[in-house]
């Protein structure tokens, strides 16, 4: 039996295995794709050069996200990783969270102003925890491709997570921690999801409490894909104050 999960009616099925097992080629199609835009993103709206910070997916690290710090430093953005090597979970950022937050609080106090935050599936999940707990510190959230509205079953990388993390999906911690990621968050959110994401269901990505922008993409590699980048960059323009 599925663990018990507090918020009601999100999907519990995983993509199709068909669709996982093609998520490699369609990432290679992407970054293919992106050779052939990449000057054209420079036309994207102008960044007003607050900070943002990019927060990498499970297992990933700053590394994984060179691309679309790179795209929005060209727009005039100051962009930065997170700067805590690879994604594990709780096990990278503390059980509460609590490295996280603190190098949030750090990039904040350098700035002096609130900062935004772009999380890449799991880091999505952790960007709009730390919004909920911060919002004085946070200007807006952006995720890409994070199932932060569904029941952690409704993926194909559930049991990576376990393994990486040292954590369990029906551990009630979990489920809070998600419960609390799902709640509409206090500053503006922008959710870019796939429906034929391969790893996770693309209808846990988004929900109609933020702004939704749906693109067509593999889940792997999906912060390189050339629609995604000019998705970011016209959130961040939308979500900038009056």
């Amino acid at each position: 039996m599925p663990p018990a999960w507090p918020v009601p009616e999100t999907p519990r099925d995983p993509p199709p295995r068909l669709t996982m097992l093609i998520e490699a080629p369609r990432a290679f199609y992407g970054l293919a794709e992106l050779a052939t835009r990449w000057r054209a993103l420079g036309d994207a709206p102008r960044g007003d050069g607050h900070a943002v910070m990019v927060l990498p997916g499970l297992f990933n690290s700053d590394r994984a996200n060179i691309v679309l710090r790179r795209h929005l430093r060209r727009l005039g953005y100051q962009a930065v990783g997170w700067g805590m090597g690879r994604n594990l979970g709780a096990r990278t950022i503390g059980t509460d969270g609590e490295r996280l937050m603190a190098r949030i609080a750090d990039l904040h106090v350098q700035t002096g102003k609130p900062i935004t935050l772009i999380g890449i599936s799991l880091g999505g999940i952790m960007a709009r925890i730390a919004a909920h707990r911060h919002p004085e510190q946070v200007r807006g959230v952006i995720t890409i491709s994070s199932p932060f509205a569904g029941h952690p079953s409704a993926t194909n990388v559930w049991r990576p997570f376990e393994w990486l993390s040292g954590e369990r999906i029906g551990d009630p911690a979990v489920l809070d921690r998600l419960a609390e990621a799902a709640a509409p968050l206090p500053v503006p959110s922008t959710a870019i999801w796939s429906r034929s994401d391969g790893l996770v269901n693309g209808l846990t990505c988004r929900t109609d409490r933020c702004d939704a922008v749906e693109v067509r993409s593999s889940h792997l590699w999906v912060q390189m894909r050339a629609e995604v980048l000019a998705a970011v960059a016209q959130a961040l323009a939308e979500q900038r104050p009056a």
